[in-house]
C-alpha cells in the first residue's frame, strides 16, 4: 500500500509538467473553486505579473491530490487527480476607460481518477479537484460595479458554487464533502458546478459594509455535463431551464473586526428537470427495471452557514482558531438526502515561525431521505441481501496545511468515512467497510514563484 500511495504522489508532481489530458466527464458532482490562486497570506510575497501595467493580471496554478484507502471501502487502491488553471483578470477602466469594469477569463485541464468510484464504493469523492475531467472554458464573464461599489453585477459563462455556498475555510480540507462546498446542493438540486460553466447572471447589493444581498440565475443543461463538452458551446439549445441561488449575509473582514465572522441564510429555487431519484418512467423502481428514470421538474432547498473566528492573540496578525458551519435542507422535490450538517475548525498559524500554516478537522453527516433508501433497499434485497441499508453517512477529514512558500502549500490529511452509502455497489449484499483514507493535497502557484 505504501508503494501505491508513493506512486500517486510521484503522479501529482509529474502532472505539473504533463501535457493536457482528456478522461470522462464527473460520475458525481464535484464542486472545487479556481485553487491556483493560493491559499498563502504572506504579505511579503512577489508575483510575475508582466502585463500589470496593463491591467491584465494573470493566473496559473496547479492543484493536485493524492488518496489511498488504507482500510475498508471495496478494496484497497490508490488514485490521483489533478487540476491545472489558467486564467487573467483584465482591469476594463486601466484598458479601456470603462469605470468599474472587468472581464475574466479562466481556463482548466482536469485529469486523473476518482478514488471513490474505484474503491470505496459511495457517491462522495475524497479528492475535491476529481470532475469535467477535458480542457474546459471554466471562465468567461464581465463583471461590473456600480453606485460606488454598493451594486456589482457579473454576466457570461460561469458557475454557481463559485459565487455561492463556499467559504475560504472550506479548502483547507481534500473531502468533496467540505471542498469547494457542502454536497448536499448539488444531490439534491442542479446547481452548477465548477469548471462546467453554463449561461448565468449574478448580483450583490451592499446595503451596508457588512450586511449584503446576494441573488443570481444560472442555465440548467445536461449538455454542460456531458465528457464532451468543453465549455465552448454556446447553445442553450437543450436547456431545462434555470436554477436561482440567494443569500442574505452578514459578514466582516480584518479590516473592520478584530475577529472576522459570516452569518448567512441562504437557499434554492431550481426549475430545471432531474431524474426521479427512486422512479423509472413507467412508475416501476428503476434501479430493479433498468428503464430510464423519471423526469421530475423543480426543487427547493435551504441552508444556514456561518464561520466565526473565535481566537486571535495578535490583532496585527491573521493567527488564530475559527469554527464553521453549515445545515440544509430540502423544501420541495423529490430528493436523494433530506438534510446535511457539517461542522469544522481551522487553526491557522501553528507552531513558531508557522504563522500561514493551518490544521483542521471538518465533520458532516448526510442523512439519505426514504425515496433514496427505498432505492437502496431494493437493489440489496433483489440481490440476495437483507433491507438494512444505513441512512446516514459521516465524512471526517484531520488536515494539515503547510505552507512551504508563497508558491507552493502541501496538505496531508487523514479521512474516515464511517457508513459509506452504497450507491457506488448498489448490487452489494453487506454493507461497505468503513473506509480509512490516507490524502496528500498541494497547490502551486506558478505566479508566485519567481518571487522568494
Amino acid at each position: 500500500m505504501g508503494i501505491k500511495m508513493g506512486a500517486a504522489c510521484l503522479a501529482s508532481v509529474m502532472a505539473f509538467a504533463a501535457p493536457a489530458a482528456s478522461a470522462q466527464d464527473k460520475a458525481v458532482a464535484d464542486e472545487t473553486l479556481p485553487t491556483a490562486r493560493s491559499n498563502a497570506t504572506d504579505a511579503g510575497s512577489t508575483s510575475w505579473q508582466p502585463l500589470a501595467g496593463q491591467g491584465v493580471t494573470l493566473s496559473l496554478g496547479y492543484t493536485g491530490e493524492a488518496a489511498t484507502n488504507v482500510s475498508g471501502g471495496l478494496h484497497p487502491d490508490a488514485a490521483h487527480a489533478g487540476q491545472i488553471y489558467v486564467g487573467a483578470d483584465l482591469d476594463l477602466d486601466r484598458m479601456f476607460g470603462i469605470g468599474g469594469g472587468a472581464l475574466h477569463v479562466a481556463v482548466t485541464n482536469r485529469h486523473g481518477h476518482n478514488l471513490a468510484a474505484m474503491a470505496i464504493g459511495n457517491n462522495t469523492s475524497v479528492q475535491e479537484i476529481y470532475g469535467t475531467q477535458n480542457t474546459h472554458l471554466a471562465i468567461l464573464t464581465w463583471q461590473q460595479t456600480l453606485l460606488d461599489g454598493r451594486l456589482d453585477i457579473e454576466v457570461g459563462r460561469s458557475q454557481a458554487n463559485i459565487h455561492f455556498l463556499n467559504s475560504p475555510l472550506y479548502c483547507h480540507f481534500q473531502t468533496n464533502s467540505a471542498c469547494g462546498n457542502p454536497t448536499f446542493v448539488f444531490k439534491n438540486s442542479n446547481f452548477t458546478y465548477f469548471p462546467a460553466s453554463s449561461w448565468m447572471a449574478h448580483a450583490k447589493v451592499h446595503f451596508t459594509p457588512k450586511v449584503m444581498l446576494h441573488a443570481g440565475v444560472y442555465e440548467v443543461n445536461p449538455d454542460r455535463k456531458r465528457a464532451s463538452d468543453h465549455g465552448f458551446n454556446f447553445s442553450t439549445r437543450n436547456a431545462t431551464g434555470v436554477i436561482v441561488p440567494w443569500e442574505l449575509s452578514y459578514g466582516t473582514d480584518f479590516s473592520n473586526d478584530r475577529l472576522p465572522r459570516h452569518y448567512i441564510l441562504g437557499g434554492w429555487i431550481d426549475r430545471g428537470d432531474y431524474a426521479d431519484p427512486l422512479r423509472d418512467d413507467r412508475g416501476g423502481i428503476a434501479i430493479l427495471t433498468k428503464r430510464p428514470a423519471a423526469t421530475r421538474h423543480g426543487r427547493s432547498g435551504l441552508y444556514f452557514r456561518f464561520d466565526q473566528m473565535l481566537t486571535r492573540p495578535d490583532p496585527a496578525s491573521e493567527r488564530g482558531l475559527s469554527l464553521f458551519g453549515v445545515a440544509m435542507a430540502n423544501l420541495s422535490g423529490r430528493v436523494e438526502e433530506s438534510r446535511y450538517l457539517g461542522l469544522g475548525i481551522v487553526q491557522t498559524g501553528t507552531f513558531a515561525g508557522r504563522d500561514t500554516d493551518t490544521i483542521g478537522f471538518a465533520i458532516n453527516d448526510q442523512r439519505f431521505s426514504d425515496l433514496a433508501m427505498q432505492r437502496m433497499n431494493a437493489a440489496r434485497v433483489a440481490a440476495g441481501g437483507r433491507a438494512d441499508i444505513r441512512r446516514h453517512q459521516y465524512m471526517m477529514e484531520l488536515a494539515y496545511g503547510l505552507q512551504l512558500s508563497p508558491a507552493i502549500r502541501l496538505s496531508p490529511n487523514v479521512q474516515y468515512i464511517l457508513h459509506p452509502d452504497q450507491t457506488g455497489a448498489p448490487d452489494r449484499t453487506k454493507n461497505i467497510r468503513n473506509a480509512f483514507i490516507l490524502g496528500f493535497k498541494f497547490t502551486v502557484d506558478a505566479i508566485k514563484l519567481p518571487g522568494r
